[in-house]
């Protein structure tokens, strides 16, 4: 690990791979840490040099601005489980320092403790595979607390985020049948850990390619989702291990005129091709051009029955409006999938933030998940926004994770690496949050409802009180 001063200003988590290292970048400090975890007494020897002498710091910068620093790093680099430790290491020495102010101690004052979520234990044939396929394997339980009259109701959900297999230039089925058989070898893990719903990331028979705004042969990858070669890959799977698949593709429409759509495909566990839906908003920032190809869907916010839950598909930008997430809710979702595919520059430092905020706002599970990898496309594009052209969208940083409506999240998986995450959840804690603190039950709904139906409207005024 290497530590040095940046000229940085702000908080830049822009990062890319190096090699088998992650590059996380903050505020005057630059951190290159390894792939695997580094041994505790490592972290302690930054945050020692760091927060207590600072020899790259300038004197004048805050002690809790600091720790600020050092908590971000951690948790973006996904250490989570070292902050408190760090913290509980120094905190007699950062009180008696002389740069500690009494803001600093109240600093402390509001840490709380780690997630209490238990890791989960997976078969040794699982971490083998696991290990000998080369992806990330994590796990984690969420439980509720016991109840009189409803048996605790478990459910095993599984999360891939995977880089594409073949150079971008390869050709189309070539591509789309290494990326079957990889997800497949992933899938086929999940299953050795009883996995009952299993989630793939957005687009995931295909580069992310809509930032090239060239139509071939990008439209090539376009199926259709009642009948598709990956539709029936993921019927197979499905009937092979006894589990739900939801499969986000690049949607053919025969039907209407050919028309692509960004689609997930919710496979039943019983092999037959439950629905689908559609993503409701399309991005039109930086280099995602994805309206040169399709535009919002048009199945609004559809909640599939399964064995094993309710469950509802936000595909990635739905992420960012808090009523689509409301309205998947309000229709009865238990766990919220958000397929995605989001690039370090761009979102990394909301990444964290969303799918939680969306679990606590609407008393459900949710469930993160982005690509992994840097994509190059042979041909150079711009996006109107002042940059030269380039070759590569980004870095899609990974991170997959599953939140809680009581608060608590998962540990994320790699920023770098393949991987599965596998959630252990008991459902009965979406309505025990929801009696704790009513959310549904305080909801000026019908408040909301009128004022939104006059917003929409071309003669509305916004009721705003002047002198």
């Amino acid at each position: 690990m290497t530590v040095k001063s940046t000229a940085q200003r702000g908080l830049n988590t822009r990062t890319r791979p190096l090699h088998n290292e992650e590059r996380v970048c903050i505020t005057g400090l630059c951190l290159t840490v390894p792939e695997e975890k580094c041994p505790l007494l490592t972290w302690l020897q930054v945050f020692t040099s760091l927060f207590l002498s600072q020899p790259q710091l300038p004197q004048k910068v805050h002690l809790n601005t600091c720790i600020v620093k050092i908590m971000l790093i951690l948790v973006i680099s996904h250490r989570h489980h070292y902050i408190l430790l760090l913290l509980k290491k120094y905190y007699r020495d950062l009180i008696k320092c002389r740069r500690c102010k009494s803001s600093d101690v109240g600093f402390f004052s509001i840490l709380r403790s780690p997630s209490k979520n238990r890791k989960l234990d997976f078969p040794q044939s699982a971490t083998d595979a696991a290990a000998e396929r080369g992806f990330d394997l994590q796990g984690c339980v969420f439980e509720a607390s016991s109840e009189q009259l409803r048996l605790p109701r478990i459910v095993r959900v599984g999360l891939i985020q995977n880089k594409i297999v073949l150079p971008t230039d390869a050709p189309v089925l070539d591509q789309i049948a290494a990326l079957h058989k990889r997800v497949g070898e992933i899938v086929e893990v999940a299953a050795m850990c009883g996995v009952n719903i299993v989630c793939f990331q957005e687009a995931w028979t295909m580069p992310f390619a809509f930032c090239t705004r060239e139509r071939q042969p990008w439209t090539e990858f376009a199926e259709s989702a009642e009948d598709g070669f990956t539709t029936r890959f993921c019927q197979e799977l499905a009937k092979k291990y006894n589990m739900v698949v939801v499969s986000p593709i690049l949607e053919r429409d025969e039907i209407h005129g050919g028309t692509l759509w960004n689609t997930a495909v919710v496979v039943s566990n019983s092999g037959k091709v439950l629905g689908k839906t559609r993503k409701n908003h399309i991005p039109r920032v930086g280099d995602f051009n994805e309206s040169t190809y399709y535009m919002e869907g048009n199945t609004g916010h559809r909640v599939f029955q399964t064995q094993f839950g309710k469950i509802a598909v936000n595909i990635c930008y739905g992420r960012h409006h808090p009523l689509n997430w409301f309205m998947y809710s309000m229709n009865g979702a238990e766990i919220i999938f958000n397929p995605s595919a989001t690039v370090g520059e761009l979102s990394e430092p909301m990444w964290p933030i969303e799918a939680r905020n969306a679990a606590i706002a609407n008393h459900c599970f949710t469930c993160a998940i982005n690509r992994v990898g840097t994509e190059h496309f042979k041909n150079e594009f711009t996006s109107g926004d002042g940059r030269k052209a380039h070759h590569e969208f980004g870095h899609f940083y990974g991170s997959s994770y599953v939140a809680a409506p009581d608060g608590s999240r998962s540990p994320g998986l790699s920023r770098i690496r393949d991987g599965l995450l596998i959630a252990e959840l008991d459902l009965n804690l979406t309505r025990q949050i929801g009696d704790q603190w009513n959310f549904k039950m305080t909801g000026r709904y019908e408040m909301y409802g009128e004022e939104l139906t006059k917003a929409v409207q071309n003669d509305f005024k916004p009721n705003i009180i002047k002198e």
